[in-house]
């Protein structure tokens, strides 16, 4: 009789047990996973040098908080000599607008005025040595004057027609001279003046915008983990500087056995537990389509050859129960048993 009521009791507890591994009667069933929570590593947009770092560890911050500033001397002096540089094309970009001056007019119009009186001069030259010409050539034929006259008669001739054409020239060009000056610049050069005052506007408002980053801040709410920085170092762009956790929306990442996932919905209730019985109500948020192997800090050796799925588990932790990296235990309410 004790040997057969051993053997019930052995059996009993076997039975319970198998129970509870199937999450039977004795309560729902479990997956275990751990906490992780999203890290924002906080770098610069410029570089430069450390002055000051308001942040420390383990200090809540709040999206906007000021946590590293950089000097932004270098910024400065690059935004003066942009700002000259804008000056400058703006002063350029007036003085095409405004044309030629008046004196340059009266200048232009002066030179006209004396190119015409220079080719008068030349004509009455050419229109002399023309008339001197046909004189010796009549003197010539009546063999009353020498060769040598005639000759010099139409070099003369010759030179003062050119002279004619040299004047011609030089009034053409005072003639555009003037119209260019009375009709100002060209609309394609006032549009490359406007152009190049854009384009070093632009210059400034970046350069302003990098004197504005020059304090680093919280791009969200958390709590700093790490502080990677000290006043008086140098930091290039990108270099991540503090490190915030947004502790208030941590989640649970869990493996559940596969024949428990076709029981589990989106937005379906589970209970995160950790190891020192706080419970923590949340919302199934995400099921992976895949399956895999139980990863090592999860489960013991004989769990670990199981094919399983990772379920997301979010919770409100604006309490601070949950800590990244910590082991817990959820309660599937309502899956397949």
């Amino acid at each position: 009789m004790n040997r057969i009521g051993t053997f019930v009791a052995v059996g009993t507890a076997s039975l319970l047990m198998a129970a509870c591994h199937r999450g039977g009667a004795l309560g729902p069933p479990r997956a275990s996973g751990y906490v992780e929570a999203t890290e924002v590593r906080v770098a610069s947009k410029v570089p430069g040098r450390v002055v000051s770092v308001s942040a420390t560890e383990g200090r809540r911050v709040a999206s906007g908080d000021v946590l590293v500033t950089i000097d932004p001397v270098d910024i400065d002096l690059a935004l003066r000599q942009v700002r000259a540089e804008r000056d400058q094309a703006a002063a350029q970009l007036r003085l095409l607008q405004a044309g030629a001056r008046r004196e340059d007019v009266v200048q232009a119009e002066a030179q006209v005025a004396a190119a015409r009186s220079e080719r008068a001069a030349a004509q009455a030259e050419l229109d002399a040595a023309t008339n001197d010409e046909t004189r010796f050539a009549q003197l010539l034929r009546a063999r009353a004057g020498s060769e040598k006259q005639h000759d010099d008669a139409v070099s003369r001739r010759d030179q003062a027609d050119a002279t004619v054409k040299a004047a011609d020239d030089k009034i053409k060009a005072a003639v555009a001279t003037l119209d260019r000056l009375k009709a100002g610049a060209r609309p394609e050069e006032v549009q490359g003046a406007r152009a190049r005052v854009a384009a070093v506007e632009a210059q400034i408002a970046s350069l302003e915008n990098n004197r504005e980053k020059t304090a680093v801040v919280a791009p969200s709410g958390g709590v700093v983990s790490s502080r990677l920085v000290e006043p008086g170092e140098l930091i290039a762009t990108g270099a991540p500087l503090i490190v915030v956790i947004d502790l208030d929306h941590a989640w649970a990442n869990v493996y559940v056995e596969e024949p428990l996932v076709p029981g589990l919905t989106i937005g379906q209730a589970a209970t995160i537990v950790t190891d020192a019985g706080n419970r923590l109500a949340g919302n199934i948020t995400f099921i992976s389509p895949r399956a895999e192997f139980t990863p090592r800090n999860v489960q013991t050796s004989a769990e670990r050859a199981k094919l399983v799925y990772r379920v997301k588990v979010s919770v409100d932790n604006s309490k601070g129960v949950l800590k990244p990296g910590m082991p817990v235990e959820v309660e599937l309410s309502g899956s397949v048993r």
